[in-house]
């Protein structure tokens, strides 16, 4: 195997970054504070919009367990989250002690099913167990049917977790992904349509949540000459290194979605003539994705090929692609946990595969790619 790798979804760089992280070391900031930390928060907060507040973290898993603590979810309280998604947005309901509620995904955006949704709360309701909270995902960047989950959490009063780790740029119906939620996340890591080696952000309208946020994750330091602690806190802040890469990465977030984008569109393309897959596209125009991840589903009715199949195939050039997320309540750890739905998601996790979807990727690694599947179908 003599082909260089082409990976599901690699780094890139913009050529900007090494200048903010260079004057990081020239300044000696190098602390999880400093000038790139408040950069970056401006420029997240001015391209989201919306009036928000952004506290830069040490990942998305972490914007996500101090959203926990915020809406005060404690020990075997219950919170509802997206069965098919990665297991970050279920662990830190489990890190508090409270218990996940798993929910079915709808077809048309692969996200948290409305239907699912209310018979869960209805559920925890009659069992005098309502939901301390709602975790839900926009997948792959494409974004969930807010206005229906809002109208759900709306009405039985229960706050939103979004979870935008993989979203950065979506929008529905002209707002961006990440200011739909009570509290919003997004992530950072290097797999991620923008990176910061690794990191996160906590999005809030409310400035008393991003302070808190900001509290917490500085080890709930309180306001003393001395160190004084009367609760427990966090080593979540970002690093002003950290910062500094996403600074540079900001200046090239459009260009990058627009790249992945044109990924998305060499997909459809390439699969126009073979009625066996169909790519998986947004469903309305109300809706934007950064295509973070462009995926395809099989029809076993019409071909013996399977995911796994191409997979294989695509591996054996040195090709990454990968299942769709395996559902939260079928792995192993979290099997004993309730889970309301009629099996969308595993048929989507059985049905579907992730195909290389990089802002990088060049005509060669596209002919390569186009070479693999054409010579599978």
């Amino acid at each position: 195997m003599n082909n260089s790798k082409i990976w599901l979804s690699s780094p890139h760089m913009g050529g900007s970054e090494q200048k903010f992280v260079q004057d990081a070391f020239d300044t000696n900031w190098v602390a999880p504070l400093g000038p790139n930390v408040n950069g970056f928060e401006k420029d997240l907060e001015d391209y989201l919009g919306q009036d928000v507040f952004a506290a830069a973290l040490s990942s998305g898993t972490a914007a996500l367990h101090l959203a926990l603590i915020i809406l005060n979810v404690k020990r075997d309280d219950e919170v509802i989250c997206q069965s098919m998604t990665f297991s970050a947005s279920a662990n830190p309901i489990v890190y508090l002690g409270a218990k996940p509620v798993f929910v079915d995904s709808e077809n048309e955006t692969m996200n948290i099913c409305p239907v699912a949704l209310e018979q869960a709360i209805s559920n925890g309701i009659k069992r005098n167990k309502k939901p301390k909270a709602i975790i839900m995902v926009h997948l792959y960047g494409m974004p969930c049917k807010v206005d229906e989950i809002r109208i759900i959490a709306d009405r039985y009063e229960i706050p939103i977790i979004e979870d935008s780790a993989e979203a950065l740029g979506s929008t529905f119906k002209g707002r961006k992904c990440g200011t739909f939620g009570d509290i919003g996340i997004l992530s950072f890591n290097g797999n991620k349509i923008i990176t910061t080696s690794g990191g996160g952000a906590l999005i809030t309208n409310k400035i008393e949540i991003k302070n808190r946020a900001v509290f917490l994750s500085t080890q709930a330091r309180d306001n003393a000459h001395h160190y004084q602690h009367s609760e427990i806190g966090y080593n979540y802040r970002m690093s002003n290194i950290c910062a500094g890469i996403g600074r540079g990465q900001m200046e090239v977030l459009d260009d990058h979605m627009k790249n992945r984008r044109d990924m998305h569109q060499f997909y459809l393309n390439l699969f126009a003539e073979i009625n066996e897959i169909t790519v998986f596209t947004e469903p309305t125009s109300d809706y934007f994705s950064n295509y973070w991840l462009s995926c395809i589903l099989f029809d076993f009715s019409k071909t013996n090929v399977k995911s796994e199949d191409l997979r294989l195939a695509l591996e054996k050039d040195n090709i990454e692609s990968r299942p769709l997320w395996k559902p939260m309540h079928l792995q192993p750890v979290f099997q004993n946990y309730a889970y309301f739905g009629n099996k969308i998601s595993e048929k989507l996790f059985n049905n579907g595969l992730c195909l290389p979807s990089s802002s990088n990727l060049t005509d060669n690694d596209r002919e390569r790619i186009t070479k693999v599947i054409k010579s599978l179908f």
